[in-house]
């Protein structure tokens, strides 16, 4: 950690269709004019994964502009994502990345594989057997159940988890017959995990991102996602845990199965993530001490190298971006 004493993490977050890529891409350059270097971090889940290029908006090869990036397509459609393993691989990547003198730039807008870098969050193991009961419950029985047992042990994640989130109730009840204690037992303490940290967070006018967001889903189809996702089905797309949920993938399927036409998995695709894009705007506004700069300003990149590397504007004081653990649980999707 004694690079961590001199090097900036720098971060790039906001909704999706608001640039970060492109963001990402021209901070390092700058770094790489002013004689240093740069290195860019994955943040997306979606883009851990082999092959789901065109409906994550994953950037080329030959778009990375001789940039090393980290974190993409280190998973199989059949593997499922984690964020503690995230967590653990990102926090030793980023460790190296200064080590070798470079500045670690951290992309993407899945809010809390962000968070559990940045903050104290610890993340407790799982036991096989104990998941494999409540799954033949859950099976047998269905959530309904499951989730009254977690009001009675758990009262407060019961309502941030809601009753119809299977997965999550089973995880939360996991946690809890582990460990012995509520299911936010493990969620983050006040202290900043990496000590230099700039949050960098773009921002669009809703009527503009709309618009962006709508036409970015209509790009995806022309550019041939049906095609990507028959040749993903046959690698075990449907098997996915975490995969086969992903927007537009999810509707892709759908259309190839003949359960919706492609103006349907289209309409829903927009739907889906214009609500998602609203989410992630939510949960970076927790973040207080983000700098938020707007994806069209004329000094866009200027500004975000500014609040990059200036030391006087880089959170040592990130305990004030501190979530409660009710907060954390009600948009967390566990491991």
């Amino acid at each position: 950690m004694a690079s961590a004493e001199h090097t900036p993490l720098v971060v790039v977050a906001g909704a999706t269709g608001t640039g970060k890529s492109e963001l990402s891409l021209a901070i390092a350059e700058r770094i790489r004019m002013g004689g240093g270097s740069a290195e860019i971090v994955n943040a997306d889940a979606m883009q851990l994964y082999r092959g789901m290029d065109i409906g994550t908006a994953k950037l080329a090869e030959e778009d990375r502009r001789g940039i090393p990036h980290h974190m993409f397509d280190v998973l199989d459609v059949t593997e499922e994502a984690s964020v503690a393993r995230y967590q653990h691989e990102v926090r030793t990547l980023i460790g190296d990345i200064a080590a070798r003198g470079a500045v670690p730039i951290m992309v993407g807008g899945s809010g809390l594989y962000i968070s559990s870098v940045l903050f104290d969050f610890r993340f407790p193991g799982t036991d096989p057997s104990v998941r494999a009961a409540l799954e033949q419950k859950l099976a047998e029985q269905g959530p309904g159940m499951l989730f009254q047992q977690l009001k009675q042990r758990d009262p407060a994640a019961a309502a941030s988890i809601g009753p119809h989130n299977a997965r999550r109730i089973v995880r939360a009840l996991e946690v809890i017959e582990i460990t012995g204690e509520p299911f936010g037992a493990g969620l983050p303490e006040d202290a900043p995990w990496w000590p230099r940290t700039s949050i960098i967070a773009l921002q669009a006018p809703r009527d503009e991102l709309v618009s962006r967001l709508d036409a970015r889903v209509e790009r995806m189809w022309d550019a041939g996602l049906l095609g990507e996702v028959e040749q993903l089905m046959a690698l075990g797309l449907e098997q996915g845990v975490t995969a086969r949920r992903a927007i537009g993938y999810a509707q892709a399927i759908d259309q190839i199965r003949g359960e919706l036409s492609q103006a349907e998995a289209i309409e829903s695709t927009r739907a889906l993530t214009r609500k998602y894009a609203r989410r992630q705007v939510g949960w970076f506004r927790r973040y207080r001490t983000a700098i938020w700069l707007d994806y069209n300003s004329a000094s866009l990149v200027d500004d975000a190298v500014s609040a990059a590397l200036n030391p006087a504007a880089q959170a040592h004081g990130l305990a004030a971006d501190r979530m409660s653990a009710a907060e954390y649980q009600a948009a967390a999707n566990y491991p």
